[in-house]
C-alpha cells in the first residue's frame, strides 16, 4: 500500500475562519494525514463555540516518526498561545504565535518529513508588514528561493500576476521582460510536470486596450518582446490581450492560464467566475505550498457559516500530487 507523505497545516491568523473551515473538513476522504500545527487551547475553545467534537491527539515533536496517523483525530502539533477566550481584533500580538507556527512547520519539510504544506491566512499589515508583499515572498525567502510565482489554481482556469501585492503606483516600474519569462517558464514546469500537459498561456497588456497616451509604452517596449521571446522557445503564448475582454466566455475558454501585470487585474476576474473554488500555489519552490483563496474574514468569526470549498480543494490537490 501506498504511504502517503502528511500534509502539514498551519492555521495562520488565530482569529479567522480557517479553524471553522478546518473542522468541516472531517468529512471528507484525505489519504494523506493532516498535521496540523497551533494552540490545542486555541483549536478546543473554537470547536466548543462551534459545536464541533472531534478528537484530538497530540504529537511530540521529535517522535513524530514513531506514530502512525490517520484523519479520525486531529493530529496536532501543540504551540503554546496566551489567549483571552474570546474571539479578538487580528492585531500584531498574534505575531509571535504565527512565527513558532511557520517555524515549526518549515521545519518539518525541510528535515523532508514532509514535501506539501497549507498555510491560513495571515494580515499582510500585521505580521508580513513591509517585510514582504505577501507569503509567496516570505516562503520564497526561506528556501532562498529568488525566483517564484503565484498561480491562483482552477482546472477550467488559472491566472498569475507579475506583480503580487503592490500598490498600483509600483506596478509599472516592477514588470519587466525577464520576470514575465520567468513567470511563464514555472507555470509551464507546473503544469507539464504535476498537471502532464502543456498549457496555454494568455498575457495580458498593462495599460487599457493595451495602449498608452505617456512616452513609455510598457506594452510595446516590455510585455510583447517578452511575448516575442517565449514564442520563439516553442511555450504557447498569446497576447498581449486587453484585459477588458480577455474574460469573456469565448476569449477565456481557449487558454489554461491567463497571467496578468498586477493582483487585482487577473485575480478579481477569476473570483467572480469562479468565487471559492480556487486555490493559491506558489510555484518555485522546493515542496508544494498552497494557501486557499480566502481572507480571515474576521466578521464571519462564530458564525459557522463559512465556505471551506477552497481548503477542500486545497488539501485534495496535495492528496492527489
Amino acid at each position: 500500500m501506498k504511504k502517503f507523505k502528511p500534509i502539514i497545516i498551519i492555521p495562520g491568523e488565530p482569529n479567522s475562519v480557517f479553524l471553522e473551515i478546518f473542522f468541516k473538513l472531517f468529512k471528507q476522504k484525505i489519504k494523506s494525514p493532516l498535521i496540523l500545527i497551533g494552540s490545542s487551547k486555541l483549536v478546543r475553545f473554537q470547536m466548543k463555540k462551534l459545536n464541533y467534537k472531534i478528537k484530538i491527539k497530540i504529537l511530540n515533536f521529535s517522535k513524530l516518526n514513531d506514530y502512525v496517523l490517520n484523519n479520525n483525530t486531529i493530529n496536532l502539533i501543540d504551540i503554546d498561545y496566551n489567549f483571552k477566550k474570546t474571539f479578538e481584533p487580528i492585531s500584531k500580538k498574534s505575531n509571535k504565535y504565527i512565527h513558532k507556527s511557520l517555524k515549526i512547520g518549515l521545519e518539518l519539510i525541510k528535515n523532508k518529513f514532509s514535501d506539501k504544506l497549507i498555510n491560513g491566512p495571515i494580515s499582510k499589515k500585521n505580521f508580513l508588514n513591509k517585510k514582504y508583499p505577501g507569503m509567496t515572498e516570505y516562503f520564497s525567502k526561506e528556501f532562498s528561493v529568488k525566483k517564484n510565482a503565484m498561480l491562483i489554481y482552477n482546472k477550467r482556469l488559472s491566472v498569475c500576476p507579475i506583480t503580487t501585492h503592490l500598490p498600483l503606483k509600483f506596478v509599472s516600474k516592477n514588470i519587466s521582460k525577464e520576470k514575465i519569462i520567468g513567470k511563464v517558464r514555472l507555470i509551464n514546469e507546473f503544469y507539464t510536470t504535476k498537471l502532464k500537459f502543456k498549457p496555454k498561456i494568455a498575457i495580458l497588456g498593462l495599460n487599457p486596450h493595451c495602449e498608452t497616451i505617456d512616452k513609455f509604452d510598457e506594452d510595446n517596449k516590455i510585455i510583447s518582446p517578452a511575448i516575442k521571446f517565449l514564442k520563439s522557445k516553442n511555450y504557447f503564448v498569446s497576447g498581449p490581450f486587453s484585459a477588458d475582454t480577455i474574460f469573456l466566455s469565448q476569449n477565456r475558454k481557449k487558454y489554461n492560464v491567463i497571467v496578468g501585470m498586477y493582483h487585482d487585474q487577473v485575480l478579481s476576474p477569476l473570483k467572480t467566475l469562479f468565487e471559492y473554488d480556487a486555490i493559491n500555489i506558489t510555484l518555485g519552490l522546493p515542496f508544494l505550498r498552497i494557501s486557499p483563496d480566502h481572507g480571515p474574514n474576521e466578521n464571519m468569526l462564530g458564525k459557522n457559516k463559512s465556505n471551506p470549498l477552497s481548503l477542500m480543494r486545497a488539501i485534495s490537490f496535495l492528496d492527489k500530487n
